[in-house]
């Protein structure tokens, strides 16, 4: 019952969700960022996933299942066989003693009917729909843990390797896992998955056969098997019939063995755009301001892991159109973009920052990504490319927006070329967004809050303050949290800025200049995130830290 953005807008319309007035909106933004409709109503609050639902039902005559509201318990699932609820994606949403709700994404067939009718006999059944992201969710919970199913394979003493590979990679994507470990103890090897930023352990394997799963990986990652002490890099592509990734691998000698590290890469960027990174509307179009000039220097900084890259790319995103050559130099190349030329760099080539950059500039492009400006050479061909016509996007490792302007003069950039091509330098910190099904909100007092008293008084003004929390559910894997938002730091280079540059002047200079400006901290950003319910202040605290202005 897959419905593509037509088909939702006539029955979205149809059935009055929306205004026509919202459609052409919608249709406008999704046209110039490459989204779908769709995204843009939900990132707007012009719909949330439950009333798209909903109308999607209707329109095919079917209730509506809200799996999201009232996920199936373990005892519901066990209702259905897997073979079966994964064969026809469907799942027990409610059962009387003479009548069933079962839901699904997919047309019912015959065959569909028959096979529940074995499953429920005697009972009246009826066929709900349930949006296909909720059907995927609970489908995904008759996996059993993956220290179970690695006993099983143990026990079975076949293909033990490759099966405990494929477990762990397919777990890896459907946990969304940035990062796999693998980490050899004393007596075993413990298997960790990074999600949201934060490293969970996923199952342990018995030492005996780490040997051939760590073989199977360097073969499959084209490295030596035969080298034991020194680290070694390599890649490799994983795909399943749900999905596709590949794999960066990095494998460390330590003293209990050797340790594997995969960063998984998803294949494209879908659908991302600047709506989904959690800019406020005055940043947005802070950005977007920036990414019009035909010319100058955007740059995002901020720790590894914040992901300054993806923000990068939904602004590349929003810039490419058919009529601009956009090319890209990185390190490695962690999404492929359609009509952008990607260049990956590479030490055998000799093919570095500086060089590729040098070679761009003459493929007469009218926008660069810069992967990260790392040294002084690059850093110097880069603002050169800036003032010679060319939009640059880069990332640099610096904590705050202000830090990156004295970093770069350190680099030995020249203060006018500097302040003439420098236009926006963006600040950005991930925090784990709270989950949206156990969410819950509590009242405390404002003077229990864990911050400074002035702090307290600065963004609290009632003695008594609503803050949200999540509970913990099967979602979010107990954490109370799923997915993650970005917080940010503007600044904007202004006249009055620009001037200050050509002084060479310090952090706190620039950081008290911008503040008049109107640039908020990260702290600010996500304050305000927290009083919205998208995040946790335990979260903010552990991403952002109190910005010296507001110390007294």
């Amino acid at each position: 019952m897959h419905m593509d953005d037509a088909k939702i807008k006539e029955i979205l319309l149809r059935e009055n969700y929306v205004t026509a007035e919202d459609v052409k909106k919608a249709e406008e933004a999704a046209e110039k960022d490459h989204t779908s409709i769709v995204d843009y109503f939900l990132a707007h609050d012009l719909l949330t996933k439950d009333l798209l639902g909903q109308a999607i039902a209707e329109s095919l005559e079917m209730p509506y299942a809200d799996l999201n509201s009232a996920p199936p318990s373990p005892e519901q699932l066990a209702r259905i066989p897997e073979d079966l609820a994964k064969k026809y994606r469907v799942v027990l949403f409610e059962e009387k003693p003479r009548e069933v709700t079962i839901a699904t994404d997919m047309p019912i067939t015959r065959e569909f009917a028959e096979a529940m009718k074995g499953v429920f006999p005697g009972k009246e059944i009826f066929v709900s729909y349930a949006l296909s992201e909720f059907v995927d969710e609970a489908l995904g919970r008759y996996r059993k843990p993956l220290a179970t199913r690695f006993s099983k394979i143990i026990e079975g003493e076949q293909r033990v390797a490759p099966e405990i590979i494929e477990q762990v990679f397919s777990d890896a994507l459907m946990f969304r896992a940035s990062d796999i470990h693998f980490e050899p103890r004393e007596e075993e090897v413990v298997v960790r998955f990074r999600v949201d930023g934060v490293l969970q352990e996923a199952g342990r394997i018995p030492k005996e056969h780490y040997e051939n799963i760590l073989n199977r990986i360097k073969v499959q990652s084209h490295l030596r098997i035969d080298e034991h002490v020194a680290a070694q890099d390599g890649s490799l592509h994983y795909e399943n019939t749900e999905a596709a990734a590949d794999l960066r691998v990095s494998i460390v000698p330590t003293v209990e063995g050797e340790k594997v590290v995969l960063r998984v890469l998803a294949a494209y960027v879908q659908g991302f755009s600047l709506a989904d990174l959690g800019l406020t509307g005055e940043h947005e179009a802070l950005i977007r301001a920036a990414a019009d000039k035909p010319f100058g220097m955007i740059l995002t900084t901020g720790p590894t892991g914040a992901g300054k890259t993806t923000t990068l790319y939904a602004l590349l995103k929003l810039l490419n159109q058919p009529d601009v050559n956009i090319t890209t130099i990185e390190d490695p190349v962690e999404y492929k973009m359609q009509g952008v030329n990607q260049i990956q760099v590479s030490t055998q080539a000799n093919l570095t920052f500086a060089s590729g950059l040098r070679s761009i500039v003459r493929q007469d492009p009218d926008i660069i990504l810069v992967g990260e400006i790392r040294d002084n050479e690059t850093a110097e061909i880069a603002v050169n490319a800036a003032l010679t016509g060319h939009l640059l996007l880069s990332t640099f490792h610096a904590n705050d927006a202000a830090t990156a302007i004295p970093r770069l003069l350190e680099m030995g950039i020249e203060p006018f070329l500097l302040a003439s091509t420098l236009e926006l330098v963006v600040a950005q910190r991930l925090a784990r967004k709270i989950c949206e099904r156990c969410r819950y909100s509590t009242t405390v007092p404002t003077d229990t809050l864990p911050l400074p008293p002035h702090v307290r008084k600065e963004f609290f003004d009632k003695k008594e303050v609503t803050l949200y929390q999540g509970k913990g559910c099967d979602a979010c894997a107990y954490t109370g949290y799923k997915g993650r938002t970005a917080i940010f730091e503007f600044v904007t280079i202004t006249p009055e800025l620009q001037e200050l540059i050509l002084k060479r002047p310090s952090t706190q200079e620039i950081a008290q200049l911008a503040r008049k400006q109107g640039s908020r901290s990260l702290f600010e950003d996500g304050i305000e995130k927290v009083k919205g319910g998208v995040t946790t202040l335990e979260e903010l605290l552990r991403v952002a830290e109190i910005p010296k202005a507001l110390e007294k």
